[in-house]
């Protein structure tokens, strides 16, 4: 059987590794696979072979800007799109895995055009947040959620990923969006949480069958490892805060960790892990910025070497940092947002209401 996945990114990121782990195992059954992703990013040595790129950095870059203007996220990138179906046309898979669509490098009405064509193909789509069956946003609040089901006539999240700084198309995506990905014959949508699946069961997806598959890490490589990053980094005698995200912001409760920075005592110091440059420089002094790394060892040894794993986050699906974390032995401290609630595996593990940081500091300080 000929597999192709089409994803953002490639062996990088949490959806990357996704992706390239379901090919090992696919391609360890004796299939054929193949990974077409769009975003710019290098990808591992170990899975070039996978890889097939959708357009250039130039043609993300001009996605990027159209959407800017005029909010038209995922419709962007047409003759990208076009020679990568010449591609997979000769390609033929049998089976077509869809993950992350948005991310600046695929047209979704080309790319379900073709599909349609092809109602022989088995077709899945991991849902990884939102974003499939709203006008605009990847994630929404619950008061957001009413407005969504009024055909997402507005978003209150439009200056935010995937931003727009000028003209509003939230009510036309939705319609385009439910015209392109509705009438697929052979279709089965993925969530990784129940939470996911619940919405995506109320949306104008729920004439496909919802399976849900927890996200899973590798834990022969996250688990307790040993390693000299206190030492590396001076903390020998300090009770470490971590914090663990691709790309820090205001969803992601970057400046939760800021107002819980100033709440505890010269005893602890709080981690943060994938920030970049910029935001390093700005860090108060008892937070410790680190910049991304793809490296899952490294990280594993991070985990390790903190007393405490925190996950501030206020809008995420079933984050695998939490996974992670609890696998290395770390106990978690997470917001009950999203699928949040079902990453809890130990019994050190505890959920705090989203925002109370009072709350995540008592739950810092009890242990």
């Amino acid at each position: 059987m000929k597999v192709l996945f089409i994803n953002s990114v490639c062996g990088i990121g949490s959806t990357g590794r996704i992706c390239t782990d379901l090919a090992q195992q696919l391609e360890a059954e004796g299939n054929e696979v193949k990974i077409a992703y769009g975003r710019k990013g290098t990808v591992p040595q170990q899975f070039q072979k996978y890889a097939v790129r959708i357009g250039t950095d130039f043609d993300c870059k001009m996605h990027a800007i159209q959407t800017r203007l005029f909010d038209t996220h995922g419709f962007g990138s047409k003759h990208a799109t076009k020679e990568f179906l010449k591609w997979a046309e000769e390609y033929k898979p049998d089976l077509v895995w869809l993950h992350n669509l948005h991310g600046y490098y695929i047209n979704v009405e080309m790319l379900f055009d073709w599909i349609k064509k092809h109602p022989e193909m088995q077709v899945k789509w991991t849902l990884h947040d939102c974003w499939a069956f709203t006008g605009h946003c990847s994630y929404f609040t619950m008061v957001e959620c009413e407005q969504w089901k009024s055909h997402c006539s507005y978003c209150s999240q439009l200056r935010r990923y995937p931003a727009c700084f000028a003209m509003s198309s939230v009510s036309k995506n939705f319609e385009r969006k439910r015209k392109a990905f509705t009438g697929v014959k052979n279709m089965t949508l993925i969530t990784p949480s129940k939470w996911l699946a619940d919405l995506t069961r109320q949306s104008f997806l729920k004439e496909y069958p919802v399976e849900v598959h927890y996200n899973t890490i590798d834990t022969s490589i996250f688990k307790p490892t040993p390693s000299d990053f206190r030492e590396r980094y001076g903390l020998q005698d300090k009770i470490i805060v971590l914090g663990v995200a691709n790309v820090w912001e205001d969803r992601k409760g970057l400046f939760d960790f800021y107002k819980l920075a100033e709440m505890l005592d010269d005893r602890y110091v709080i981690v943060l892990v994938g920030l970049s440059e910029k935001q390093i420089k700005k860090l108060p002094k008892n937070i410790k910025g680190i910049q991304r790394t793809n490296s899952p060892q490294e990280l594993a040894a991070i985990y390790t070497a903190a007393d405490v794993f925190v996950n501030p986050t206020y809008e995420d699906n079933y984050p695998t940092v939490n996974l992670e974390a609890q696998a290395c032995g770390t106990p978690v401290i997470t917001y009950d947002t999203g699928g949040c609630r079902e990453t809890i595996h130990t019994d050190s593990a505890k959920v705090v209401e989203a925002g109370n940081v009072e709350g995540l500091y008592k739950e810092i300080t009890i242990r």
